[in-house]
């Protein structure tokens, strides 16, 4: 069982008043229990040895006085919410409004009335109880907010990693080139000192990179040996694909209305604006190149997406490894001098220098995810 009396604390440096305030507390007929103090420094020691529901104190006391207790209870933030109730002269106008600046809850006049000093206190004490009623159900609703938060940034996560897999699927059944995409990408971007938030949204777009695969006719898409000139265009078509496809508002919102649902709200900038936005660049822009050789746009160097020419060399290193329906699989070693010597040409120095530092993590990475019967 929970103790439910309330505990008081009473701060005058005349050992009169304390014994007055002690004697009426004994008759007040409340649970309440007091502890009582000669000065400022003793009552705020007190103050830290014990939970304390309100005080009173007097404001005009030698050395220390009432101004400074207030001052210092509010300063603290174990003590800061504290109820405090002053005891004023009738004529200390000024002192009265300084008091309440500084955060004393209320105020009583001297000589004190018994039954002010019961109405006050029992004042304070609920405020006390309201204030501690709030905040429980603050901490609940903030419980509830961050799990409600976790569980739609989850559904994201799912959500994007079956489209992922979807768009994979002709051509990589497992789906296990998006996942060894998708942690290579993360730990090259931390070897270049990205951020935690970029990390962890990279980690979650870059499996979309070639989402628009699913707009490219198996014939191609799945052709064994060498593409024509006019096949290799077709499947280049394939990043604008993707970005259409992350990118463009549904023309399905504007059935809302007519299905009697809610339409969303315009973008806020939240998570699933900037998992799009990130999404969409790294679909149109991970076939760019550092020389500016690469497509659909042909940008070079900086101009291209951090993320795109993170997930660029991502990508490329894992299809070296790869068997694909035109290609086998190259051994470690070769994918690596093929890699190292794009340096400057097809990928950002400054991420291949990430590349090699982070070497054997990204190993590790392809043989925790390889394909069955590979090597």
């Amino acid at each position: 069982m929970p103790d439910l009396k309330k505990r008081l604390l009473f701060i005058d440096d005349e050992p009169n008043i304390l014994h007055m305030l002690r004697r009426m507390l004994e008759q007040c007929g409340e649970a309440w229990e007091g502890e009582f103090c000669g000065s400022v420094d003793e009552g705020l020691e007190c103050l830290r040895q014990a939970q304390f529901d309100t005080v009173v104190s007097d404001v005009r006391m030698p050395e220390k006085d009432g101004v400074a207790l207030i001052e210092a209870m509010r300063a603290d933030s174990r003590l800061s919410k504290i109820p405090i109730i002053v005891l004023t002269g009738e004529g200390d106008v000024t002192l009265k409004r300084r008091v309440l600046d500084l955060g004393a809850t209320d105020l009583l006049n001297k000589p004190i009335s018994r039954g002010d000093l019961f109405a006050r206190l029992r004042s304070a004490l609920r405020l006390k109880e309201y204030q501690e009623q709030l905040e429980h159900q603050i901490d609940m609703l903030d419980g509830l907010v961050r799990e409600r938060t976790r569980q739609l940034e989850q559904s994201h996560r799912e959500v994007v990693w079956r489209l992922a897999k979807a768009g994979e699927f002709r051509d990589d059944q497992t789906g296990n080139h998006v996942a060894r995409v998708a942690c290579c990408s993360s730990i090259l971007a931390e070897g270049i000192g990205m951020d935690q938030e970029f990390i962890t949204l990279l980690s979650l777009t870059s499996p979309l990179h070639d989402i628009g695969k699913i707009g490219i006719s198996d014939a191609i898409l799945l052709k064994e040996g060498m593409l024509t000139p006019e096949e290799r265009r077709i499947i280049e078509r394939h990043a604008a694909i993707g970005e259409s496809i992350l990118r463009q508002t549904p023309k399905s919102v504007a059935l809302f209305p007519y299905m009697k649902l809610p339409v969303p709200p315009p973008d806020q900038g939240g998570i699933p604006s900037r998992l799009t936005e990130m999404a969409s660049s790294i679909a149109r822009y991970h076939h760019e190149r550092w020389d500016g050789s690469g497509y659909p746009d042909g940008l070079a160097g900086a101009s291209i997406p951090i993320e795109a020419r993170i997930v660029a060399l991502a990508d490329v290193h894992d299809a070296l490894l790869s068997k694909r329906p035109y290609k086998a699989a190259m051994c470690p070693e070769e994918a690596l001098s093929i890699v190292r010597s794009e340096a400057g040409r097809h990928f950002d120095p400054e991420i291949i220098a990430s590349f090699l530092a982070q070497y054997e993590r990204l190993g590790e990475v392809y043989m925790r995810f390889k394909e069955e019967g590979a090597a």
